[in-house]
């Protein structure tokens, strides 16, 4: 199966978030819960998880014929 580039931007939102709680630890003004990067990571789960879902259902039997 191919890469889904969806996929790939979710890795790429996932590596964000580690980047800004890097940031974050050099940076303890940023380091409060509300930070930005838990809400990339979340995102990046979602969208993990939909695309997912979304591929699984291209190989259920008779999901070509709906």
């Amino acid at each position: 199966m191919r890469s889904n580039p969806i996929l790939q931007e979710a890795r790429t939102l996932h590596n964000v978030s580690d980047r800004l709680d890097a940031l974050a630890g050099e940076h303890p003004i940023a380091s409060d819960h509300s930070s930005p990067s838990g809400n990339v990571r979340h995102t990046a789960a979602l969208l993990e998880v939909v695309v997912l879902m979304k591929m699984g259902s291209l190989f259920e039997p008779g999901a070509a014929d709906a």
